[in-house]
């Protein structure tokens, strides 16, 4: 209830920062949402030229966004939460300021920074095992740390905390310093997935981040004259993760599909393995501390260029394959011809994703040579699950979200493959958001029974192709 005694909703405000859209969306007390805003700021560039966050810009934005909703007087904030990319990091003076721009993860790393920490532990190969981190320069978060210890000492030597970028943002709330599993766990080269605790090299050159806390945790502030708790954030890939591990009682996979195709297994325990770090595997951390392991496909955009070639070849609008169902003929016709051989990346998939070899001239119509690619791309799509499944597999669902869920060929063709497990196709809106609001959501809205639908629908297996 307001001064006025005007019923105002309830609601959970959530901040989804990407990389290119910024969203606040509210949450209502079935996790339903009733709003939604979206901006999008100019980069700046640091002082190499690089582009980078406009982070002055997007804490404004955080603050009058919320004080136009009290101002509005139609929603009662009862508590906000975080979701942003990863690999970023704020550093602190012992005033609490900022000392630098939060510099952008694509920032190339000069490679003799990484390979002292690689060398003085263990050497490339079983320190990115441990660590669960791939090469990945300034992607490893971790090394950003060292690189500015190297680069900057006169401005390192200022630093009193360090913030992954969800923290950041409710710090500028609650002036907590926090850390939490799901930023820490994250391709950062900071967690020991052994032993599962921070690296000892964090200690050895003397980094010192906080010990990782709950992502249910809130603190209460008062923002505005108003009590309102506020949420430590989480990493925007766990956060899509947790609608489903609320949800299921059951063993499970998660397709996340888009530009990347990131398949998900939160119950696979086994060690991560230098052959499966070679083939884009990682692992990260889940809200509930446990291992996701993870493997990725560069599926969107391999698809994407692709698909712009036959669709030139063939002489039709470059949108083309969304009206294309399976063909039931069309797809007998090539396997007896090709059986499991590829036609499209018979050679494996080149540096640069576009495979020209293929002759676009031995398929008699664009449906045809689309039916072949997706084929051929599928195979690479069940390798890359396959990485993600335990000896022991317990799991009896695939979940696939983002765009693919939408390709009828794709979509059955892995329906056909999994024969022992149930795939669906899962259609939420905003699942980084929703994540984390629903993370928080029983201690906001206590006594309140909720359920969260995952929009599902069953893929039906249609075909059999032998040795498929």
């Amino acid at each position: 209830m307001s001064d006025n005694n005007i019923d105002l909703m309830d609601v959970i405000a959530v901040f989804d920062i990407g990389k290119t859209n910024k969203k606040i969306m509210l949450f209502d007390q079935n996790l339903k949402v009733v709003y939604v805003k979206q901006q999008r700021f100019e980069l700046l560039t640091d002082e190499d030229g690089f582009e980078l966050e406009n982070i002055d810009s997007l804490l404004a934005w955080v603050k009058e966004s919320l004080d136009k909703i009290i101002e509005e007087n139609v929603y009662s904030i009862k508590a906000v939460n975080f979701s942003t990319y990863g690999a970023s990091l704020m550093y602190l003076d012992e005033n609490g300021e900022k000392l630098t721009p939060l510099y952008n993860y694509l920032k190339p790393l000069d490679k003799k920074i990484s390979d002292e920490i690689y060398n003085n532990y263990g050497g490339v190969n079983e320190f990115t095992r441990i660590t669960a981190s791939p090469a990945l320069g300034f992607l490893n978060s971790g090394l950003q740390i060292k690189w500015l210890q190297d680069t900057k000492p006169e401005v390192y030597s200022k630093v009193k905390d360090i913030l992954h970028f969800p923290q950041f943002l409710s710090y500028s709330f609650t002036s907590e310093i926090t850390s939490e599993y799901t930023s820490i766990g994250c391709h950062t080269a900071m967690w020991n997935f052994d032993e599962m605790k921070y690296h000892q090299w964090l200690s050895d050159y003397n980094i010192n981040l906080p010990q990782p806390i709950s992502n249910s945790t809130l603190f209460d502030t008062n923002y505005s004259n108003k009590s309102i708790k506020v949420g430590i954030g989480i990493h925007d890939s766990s956060s899509s993760l947790v609608p489903y591990l609320l949800a299921n009682q059951s063993e499970f996979i998660l397709i996340s599909t888009g530009t990347w195709s990131i398949v998900m297994n939160p119950f696979n325990e086994e060690p991560l393995t230098a052959q499966e770090l070679e083939e884009d595997c990682l692992c990260f951390l889940s809200v509930n501390q446990k291992q996701v392991k993870s493997s990725r496909l560069y599926l969107g955009y391999i698809h994407e260029v692709n698909t712009e070639r036959i669709c030139s070849h063939f002489g039709v609008p470059s949108d083309s394959f969304k009206s294309i169902k399976l063909n039931h003929s069309v797809l007998e016709k090539l396997n007896s011809k090709y059986h499991l051989q590829k036609a499209f990346f018979a050679n494996g998939i080149p540096n640069d994703y576009l495979d020209t070899e293929v002759d676009l001239s031995q398929f008699e119509s664009f449906e045809e040579a689309y039916h072949k690619f997706i084929f051929d791309l599928v195979q690479y799509q069940i390798h890359s699950i396959e990485n993600v499944i335990p000896k022991s597999d317990n799991s009896n669902k695939i979940y696939i979200s983002g765009g693919f869920a939408a390709n009828d060929i794709y979509l059955k063709l892995l329906s056909s493959y999994f024969v022992d497990k149930e795939i669906y196709t899962s259609k939420i809106d905003n699942a980084s958001a929703l994540g984390a609001a629903a993370i928080i959501w029983d201690k906001v809205f206590t006594g309140v029974d909720h359920k969260i639908d995952l929009g599902l629908t069953r893929v039906e297996s249609t075909i059999n192709i032998e040795g498929f």
